[in-house]
């Protein structure tokens, strides 16, 4: 059996199962705020409780940032007290099982791709839409990691070089205009200046409006919800056209909490893609699907990153 675990700013998700992934026997969720060595005994826990009624091989973490084969976190706005720590090989001493340590993304890309809305295409790319972007690809068949384990970091390319300056410090990146996050923010612009009156019925302030009351208004037939939101599809959809121009994918999976809003994300997205494609009416279309796995993936996908490097 394998244990995958997924890595959040304030939660660690623990799956046990089998080294394909297809069954999950058992789960359970930790906190994960604290430094490098107090995760680490919060990490060893859930494998303890997990392990203490079935035989475990292996460990699989899928954490978010640059997260290196080497099993150490080298960058990551959203876990700064682990940056340059030994997560994986701190993890591996106190356990005594081999580790094997992924982008949250690019795992949760691997799960998708083999058990969920990936299934039957062997070019493909998630995009998760959450507080940034994060994407993974499988290409030819196999997960793309890249030379050091960074690939899929497309969230921070930049999209206009003269926009606003994002919390990276780049200027205009992709994921500024087209994260949740962004959708967010958008409702709230909008909500300021009084173009967005659901918003502020639905949060009790413009100030608090976020994607997610933007994605309830669209559901409720609200016309200015659904101006903000197609604008935010195509701002969606310029940054993964550039993927298939790139890799030449025939399947996006989007994912993230913005799953939640269903249809109109999909065709939205899918609607301005044709649009953004040079030769699209000449090119194999790209199919474009919702996630399957939800909060499931990341760690299925790094038990199944585990299972892998056996």
């Amino acid at each position: 059996m394998i244990v995958g675990i997924d890595v959040g700013g304030t939660n660690a998700r623990a799956l046990l199962v089998e080294p394909g992934g297809v069954e999950v026997r058992a789960r359970s969720l930790a906190s994960s705020t604290g430094d490098g060595p107090a995760l680490v005994a919060t990490l060893v826990g859930l494998v303890d409780e997990l392990r203490a009624t079935s035989q475990v091989d292996a460990v699989g973490l899928g954490i978010a940032g640059l997260a290196g084969r080497d099993g150490v976190l080298h960058y990551s706005p959203n876990l700064p007290a682990l940056v340059e720590f030994p997560i994986g090989p701190a993890l591996e001493q106190a356990s005594g099982l081999p580790v094997a340590v992924g982008n949250d993304a690019t795992v949760a890309t691997l799960a998708e791709a083999r058990l969920g809305a990936g299934r039957g295409s062997d070019h493909l790319a998630l995009v998760t839409l959450g507080t940034g972007i994060g994407t993974g690809f499988v290409l030819g068949g196999r997960l793309l990691e890249g030379a050091n384990g960074f690939a899929g970091e497309s969230g921070h390319s930049v999209v206009d070089a003269d926009g606003p300056t994002h919390v990276t410090g780049q200027q205009g990146p992709w994921e500024y205009f087209a994260s949740g996050s962004a959708l967010g923010r958008l409702g709230r612009d909008a909500a300021a200046v009084g173009a967005f009156g659901r918003g502020v019925e639905l949060a009790g302030s413009a100030e608090s409006v976020t994607g997610h009351h933007v994605g309830v208004a669209l559901g409720e037939g609200d016309a200015q919800a659904a101006e903000l939101f197609d604008g935010w599809c195509r701002d969606v959809a310029l940054g993964v056209a550039n993927l298939v121009l790139l890799l030449d994918l025939d399947r996006i999976v989007l994912g993230g909490g913005l799953v939640a809003v269903g249809e109109p994300l999909r065709d939205g997205v899918a609607r301005h893609l044709v649009d953004l494609l040079p030769g699209a009416s000449h090119r194999p279309g790209v199919e474009v699907r919702l996630a399957e796995l939800g909060d499931d993936a990341g760690a299925l996908g790094a038990a199944l990153l585990a299972a892998g490097r056996d």
